[in-house]
Formats: structure tokens, sequence, C-alpha cells
């Protein structure tokens, strides 16, 4: 019997990653499917640092799916930001804290979306739900997920919810949050051995707002002076990915996880949504924006609505 692939969004974050990881333990527990935990792309170093420090293996690399396929969407519902060939397979489940769009399935389907700061916090319910003990590595993965997706509880996407959770996990895990979390994010910070190209596609997302078609990159850092002196580069790579994908804007957001603030880089031909969402003027492409941290609720609702 073929089995059911689960994985997350392409340039996979450590939510993506260890959603599909533990999600396929629970399902393979419960016994509805037999699955596989699937990547869409490079482990991070963040992500890579969890599973060392709980001595799990990467999910295999796929990229692509057919209509043979059956398969369980984590962590993103989007068609654009997920495998090719995905409109072809039969999705059987969707586990997303994301609003929904571009998402349209030939069949009836489970579809779990809760408005969460990671989609372990879901997962993690989901357990609960089927009275499934939760392993060490599982819950570690799970908490890390928590952790990197709220920043250490510092995002605005974070709700008591995570935080509940993130304890509760903490415990089977035998972790202290604080230092493990504190050490996880700044693994992810080290951006030293990234060429701008790789850079840029860390952690990034297509989107369509009314026909305008926007890719938002991020990165972590403990030093936005730091990556932007690789900014020529970047801004070279930029224009290269703009011109190869037919984008109208691209944002890259350089993200201070220490004093919570983004400084970004924009380009292309409609740059002034950027200026529009947030009241500022681009000079030299980039713009400093105060306390936002968050893609999901301080980038993509702002950008969309001046979209």
């Amino acid at each position: 019997m073929k089995k059911t692939l689960i994985f997350g969004h392409k340039n996979p974050d450590t939510d993506s990653i260890c959603a599909s990881i533990v999600l396929q333990d629970l399902e393979n527990k419960i016994g509805d499917y037999d699955t596989v935990a699937c990547r869409l792309g490079k482990i991070n170093k963040e992500t890579e640092f969890a599973l060392n420090y709980f001595k799990v293996l990467p999910p295999e690399l796929i990229e692509n799916v057919t209509d043979a396929d059956s398969v369980i969407l984590v962590d993103h519902n989007s068609f654009s930001q997920s495998v090719d060939g995905i409109e072809k397979a039969k999705i059987e489940k969707v586990v997303d804290h994301h609003n929904i769009t571009g998402f349209e399935t030939k069949e009836p389907l489970h579809y779990i979306g809760v408005p969460v700061g990671s989609t372990c916090t879901i997962i993690y319910g989901l357990y609960d739900m089927n009275n499934i003990e939760i392993s060490p590595s599982c819950a570690g993965l799970m908490l890390s997920a928590i952790i990197s997706d709220t920043l250490l509880f510092k995002s605005p996407t974070c709700t008591k919810k995570d935080i509940e959770i993130a304890e509760k996990l903490a415990k089977i895990a035998k972790i202290d949050i604080e230092s493990y979390g504190l050490e996880l994010l700044k693994a992810g910070t080290d951006l030293s051995e990234f060429s701008a190209d790789e850079l840029i596609n860390i952690d990034s997302k297509e989107f369509t707002f009314n026909f305008t078609k926007i890719q938002i990159a991020q990165v972590n850092t403990v030093s936005i002076e730091d990556v932007l002196k690789d900014k020529d580069n970047i801004e070279f790579a930029i224009k290269t990915f703009i011109e190869k994908n037919n984008l109208d804007l691209f944002i890259f957001a350089i993200t201070d996880i220490l004093n919570n603030n983004s400084q970004i880089i924009a380009l292309g031909k409609r740059t002034d949504i950027v200026e529009k969402s947030y009241d500022v003027i681009l000079r030299d492409n980039m713009a400093f924006l105060p306390g936002v941290v968050s893609r999901k609720k301080q980038i993509v609702p702002i950008v969309s609505a001046n979209a």
C-alpha cells in the first residue's frame, strides 16, 4: 500500500519540518493512514539544531507529486507554497494555522485550522484528543516549533494556548524553555555560510493579492547590520528572482530577534505598496519597521490590504 505523504511548505521552517515528523508519528499510531514525513526544501540551521538535539532524522526530500499520491498538508494550504503537482494529488487532510488562500480540492477532506502561533500547538491537541502518549523526542520537536514560530513567545502570533502547551511539552522533553529556546533561535541566526541567493530563500513565501504577485522572505538575526554588509548581492539576487518569477514586489525582512524590529528591503514595480502599508519612504530600497517581527500578522495582512 502506498504511503500518504505529509509535508509542509517550500523553503521549510522549523514548524513545517517538525509538524511533518510528529504528525507522521501520530497518524501512524491512530492507524487511519500509513504515512511518511517529507520536506520540500533544505533544512535550515535552526531546524537542524532541533533535529540534532533530539536525535531525529530529517524527513525525505520530495520535488513533486502526482494524481497517484495522497497527501496531508501541514503549516500551509496555499498551492503556490506547496509541492509541484499538488493540484493533482488527493489531499486527505490539512493541519494549519494560517489564513486560507489559493486552496481548492476535488473531494471532501479533514481540515483543521486553528489561529494559534504554531502548527505543532494544534498537533499537541490531536495527540490529547486521541489519548496518545507523546514521546520525549516528539515533545521536543513540537516545543522547538512553538518557540521558533512565536520567537520564544515574543511574537504577536503567540497565544495563551501556545505558552500553555509549550510548558507541558517542556516537562515531557525535560527541557528548560528559556535556555533551550535561546540556543535554538541563535542557531537560526548564523547566516554566515549562506549566499545571497540562499539567504532570500531560507524562509520565503509567494502570495497573490488583487492580481499582484508578491514574494515575502524573512531571516532572523541578532545583527541587522551584519546582514546588510552583503546588501548589494542581496539586491542582485532579489532582482534576479523577480525577473525569473515575474513578481510585482519582493519584500525581504531582516528581523532582529533580540530587539524585536525589522529592516526591510523592497524591490519591484510595486514598492509603493510597502510605503503605503507602513507610511514610510523607502530610502536606498529600505525601511526600518520598529516592532515588526511577524510575517503572518504584521506583514501579510497589511500588505494585502494595500495591494
